[in-house]
């Protein structure tokens, strides 16, 4: 297992000088964020990530992400020359140096919150969704309270509404046909440059806004891998997107993928369920619904290898900055999944003995 942190370059609050400190952080996960979707880019970009990070002793090899145009997922005309920029883009990032792409394939949104500053008891703040306050909003009728916490700002109302729009007339067997004329092109890519794309599921895991989500259960991964049944085509495995529903066991998804090979990139994160939605709570398992030292033995029984990241943390001590994406919850994160691995590498150590 090899431990890795989100950061969101020069203009991140958390530096990378705090991050090296955090014990046994071996790898940076960041991007390019000031390149519009869909387009090539820079080596020069790339270059200077690569050697800010490894300037700090840390390791250039995992991006998150490289986003898919909106006309891939839509099926457009358009969405070969988007194809062949991620291609290149793929190649580039291969030549930097990176072993792992993680992206997403969800309508619209990449991720739906109600609210990113929910207090806890604790006094900490959290990122939370509440189904009764996603269901006051709707996209194509609202004129008062038309998005929520983390959607994308760049589209105006008229824009958004558009785009729904078009996804609503969409079924989840259009979107599969799409999914899979992109992976039929991207993967043998993938595979050329030695690079695990590893896709991040829906989330929250369920359809918001009648809008097509796929990659949301057990039954949909399997399909997903046989798609382009290559050991380069994987997954992220969010814990927190998958363990936000209770009908997702994220424990025998773990050692299911982990034991094909499949799993290229972990998010940890511990989610408290509720009868309408989830908070997003501390990563030790007591804080929450999900068994996380449960998972990572699950990973570590079936030969997992790859990157992990303690995802989102919540905001604690006085700590300001991008919601989710502190310092010190996701550093103490860090610390908490470290410790849990060393414990069942040497169990499991000892019992072979």
């Amino acid at each position: 297992m090899k431990m890795s942190f989100r950061w969101y370059g020069p203009d991140d609050p958390v530096t990378l000088q705090n991050i090296r400190q955090i014990p046994n952080m071996q790898a940076i996960v960041t991007a390019v964020y000031d390149v519009p979707v869909g387009e090539v880019w820079s080596r020069k970009s790339i270059a200077a990530l690569k050697k800010q990070t490894e300037d700090n002793g840390l390791q250039f090899e995992v991006i998150e992400s490289v986003p898919v145009h909106e006309d891939i997922k839509l099926g457009k005309p358009t969405r070969d020359r988007y194809i062949e920029n991620y291609c290149e883009n793929i190649r580039r990032l291969a030549e930097a140096g990176i072993r792992c792409i993680c992206y997403n394939f969800m309508p619209v949104f990449d991720w739906t919150r109600t609210q990113l500053d929910h207090r806890l008891p604790d006094g900490s703040t959290s990122l939370v969704y509440y189904k009764e306050q996603v269901d006051a909003v709707d996209p194509l009728k609202s004129d008062s309270d038309l998005t929520l916490p983390g959607w994308d700002a760049s589209y105006t109302r008229e824009e958004l509404r558009a785009v729904v729009a078009e996804y609503n007339k969409m079924t989840e067997e259009d979107l599969w046909a799409n999914l899979t004329y992109f992976l039929e092109r991207i993967i043998p890519v993938a595979a050329e440059c030695d690079v695990n794309m590893a896709i991040h599921e829906d989330d929250p895991c369920w359809s918001i806004f009648g809008l097509p989500r796929i990659i949301t259960c057990e039954r949909n991964l399997d399909r997903f891998l046989k798609i382009v049944d290559d050991p380069h085509n994987g997954i992220t495995l969010c814990t927190g997107s998958l363990g936000c529903s209770a009908e997702n066991d994220v424990v025998h998804m773990a050692a299911k993928y982990a034991a094909m090979g499949r799993i290229h990139f972990v998010h940890a994160r511990n989610v408290a369920v509720l009868e309408n939605g989830f908070e997003e709570r501390a990563h030790y398992s007591a804080c929450g619904s999900l068994d996380m030292h449960a998972i990572l033995n699950a990973l570590y029984k079936n030969g997992f290898n790859g990157y992990i990241r303690p995802d989102h943390g919540r905001m604690i001590w006085g700590e300001t900055g991008r919601a989710g994406y502190g310092l010190y919850d996701r550093a103490l994160g860090a610390a908490y999944l470290n410790g849990l691995w060393e414990a069942i590498t040497k169990r499991n150590s000892n019992m072979e003995r």
